[in-house]
């Protein structure tokens, strides 16, 4: 039992003494807390005195700032015062001396209105008097003194006219007559017409039995494929190519120049080397019309416009080079437009596209000015260069300046002496005319007036023209000339049926 109590007073002296510990403890932690709560106060109000000391500091230089910039607005709004009051001031001594004037205006008015109504007192006054002494009537008395001065004035009035018009006249001629001898001073271009033969050189006069062939089927082989005449004669080591058509003649030759170097001269490589000349002719045509082009300085034409242009060179009008006559309007165009002041572009393009309908006007119907608007349309070129060419020959209204500068060089480039044949234009009419009317028989394949027009080949085609039919159509294109066409002479029509077989071996 004394152990039991013994345990118990222990264990009430143990909470006991471990109350007081723990009581310690937490006034010691206690005391802790009390101490940093303190220090942390005191830090705050520390932080707090600072922030409130630069606060103070800030505000103060925002008060001293804001009196500064209000002193500022205050010198200014005085200074623009001072300004508005002198404006004031100034706009009434203007008002002022407004007012004076406007009302020495208005004596000034009612003084000139009074004297203007004295005045109409005295017209009205003196027209009833005038009216009284003559008996007539204001408006009588008008129209009397029209007719008077009318009748006065009308042989000066035709006098001074006709003079002008005389004097204005000799002016225009005068200053025509500078700006083209001016242009034609500048522009200096020697021409040579167009004859209906060329000259072809052999290194060897043995090669001439060659192309006659044997009983002549190579020369009756060449003249059939190309047009031409070839003409035999005994000039040494030359042979002449006769053909109204220099585009022919041009073709002959070529082909005769490839035969002579293949060495083979029969007649199965006669229309091979034709065709090869056709072709090779069609390729320098489109650098004839650049390099023409090129010289007369237009760059912006289309590439079939240049090559058709390069066929002018095989044309001839009047014994004249289409394409040479071109160039030389394009030269005489750009100067006068020049001398003028008009658009020398347009008048040079114009001037050197007026004749490219006669570079296919042998294939189609139409004259070569209407071919010519359709050719340059197809191929987009513009209508400002289209009324420049179209009024050349006088078929279509002017439509621009530069129409009436492509017409004049047109003439001017026409009427130099020498420039044109007009014989020769008229022969080489006659032998085309006769190839037309043979070409227009059904069945015709080809037509060539050969011998200066004294002999038409026809070329038939024989799976349409039998050996009766051959001689029926010499007859009728024969009649059909002598009706149509004046000739010196007789004409020899010659049509030709020739039948081939060929078939190759392989």
């Amino acid at each position: 039992m004394y152990t039991y109590l013994a345990a118990i007073v222990a264990l009430v002296l143990g909470l006991g003494i471990g109350y007081i510990v723990r009581k310690k403890i937490v006034a010691k932690q206690l005391g802790s807390l009390d101490q940093q709560l303190q220090q942390r106060t005191s830090e705050a109000e520390n932080k707090a005195k600072e922030i409130l000391f630069t606060a103070k500091e800030k505000a103060s230089e925002i008060l001293e700032e804001t009196q500064k910039e209000e002193k500022e607005r205050k010198r200014e709004i005085l200074a623009l015062e001072t300004k508005i009051h002198e404006r004031e001031e100034a706009i009434d001594k203007k008002l002022n001396t407004l007012e004076y004037e406007s009302n020495s205006l208005r004596k000034e008015r009612e003084v000139i209105e009074g004297k203007v109504k004295e005045l109409e007192e005295v017209k009205e006054k003196t027209k009833k008097e005038l009216e009284r002494i003559g008996g007539l009537s204001r408006d009588e008395a008008r129209e009397a003194l029209f007719t008077e001065i009318k009748e006065k004035s009308r042989d000066d009035l035709a006098r001074t006219s006709q003079k002008l018009e005389k004097d204005l006249r000799d002016e225009i001629e005068k200053k025509a007559k500078e700006v083209i001898t001016i242009a034609l001073q500048r522009y200096a271009r020697s021409h040579v017409s167009e004859l209906t033969t060329s000259v072809f050189h052999l290194q060897d006069e043995e090669i001439k039995g060659k192309i006659i062939g044997r009983e002549g089927r190579n020369i009756r082989a060449l003249e059939r494929a190309t047009g031409v005449e070839f003409i035999m004669d005994e000039t040494p080591d030359t042979i002449v190519i006769s053909s109204f058509d220099p585009f022919r003649r041009e073709v002959a030759s070529l082909a005769l120049e490839k035969l002579i170097k293949d060495g083979r001269i029969q007649p199965a490589k006669v229309e091979e080397k034709v065709e090869e000349a056709k072709e090779e002719l069609t390729k320098r045509m489109s650098e004839i019309g650049e390099a023409a082009a090129m010289e007369v300085g237009v760059y912006d034409l289309p590439k079939e416009i240049l090559q058709l242009l390069g066929r002018l060179h095989f044309r001839t009008s009047f014994g004249q080079n289409v394409l040479t006559h071109s160039i030389e309007m394009t030269y005489l165009a750009g100067m006068i437009a020049g001398e003028l002041g008009l658009n020398v572009a347009l008048a040079k393009k114009g001037a050197l596209v007026h004749d490219i309908g006669k570079a296919i006007d042998h294939e189609v119907e139409g004259t070569h000015v209407e071919l010519g608007i359709k050719i340059l349309r197809k191929y987009g070129v513009g209508e400002d260069v289209i009324n420049a060419m179209r009024s050349h020959h006088e078929d279509y209204p002017y439509a621009s300046p530069e129409s009436f500068v492509v017409t004049a060089v047109d003439v001017l480039s026409a009427a130099r002496p020498g420039a044109r044949r007009g014989t020769m234009e008229n022969y080489i009419k006659r032998l085309g005319d006769l190839e037309k009317i043979a070409g227009e028989f059904p069945g015709v394949k080809q037509a060539y007036a050969i011998s200066a027009g004294r002999e038409l080949r026809v070329f038939v085609t024989p799976e349409k023209i039998d050996d009766f039919g051959a001689l029926e159509m010499a007859r009728s294109i024969a009649n059909r000339i002598q009706s149509e066409l004046k000739f010196p002479g007789e004409i020899k029509v010659n049509v030709i049926r020739e039948t081939r077989a060929v078939e190759y071996a392989r």
